[in-house]
């Protein structure tokens, strides 16, 4: 009789849940911190500078996301070239 072990895909997907509802407790707390000053000076300026402020909060978002994107393909490809086949630790476990 063989025991049903869970699979290294059922451990990394449930590692990988975990960490983003960590990561997204961590974050609701950040929600709520909003600087006085900033919104005194949206709330004052006009329609075009409050468009500005848009345009320069996506413009200052849009590199760190891309790298971040960039850096974590780099790691999934990396994974799976240093990866063993399975036959091969199959047959180890059988000798």
């Amino acid at each position: 009789m063989r025991i049903a072990v869970p699979s290294r895909r059922t451990g990394q997907v449930l590692r990988f849940t975990l960490l983003l509802i960590f990561l997204l407790m961590v974050a609701l707390p950040a929600f709520s911190q909003g600087c006085a000053l900033c919104y005194t000076q949206a709330a004052s300026s006009g329609s075009r500078m409050i468009q500005a402020l848009k345009s320069g909060i996506l413009i200052l978002i849009a590199p760190p996301t891309a790298m971040s994107l960039v850096l974590i393909g780099i790691c999934y490809r990396k994974n799976r070239q240093c990866r063993p086949p399975d036959d091969v630790s199959d047959a180890n476990e059988n000798w």
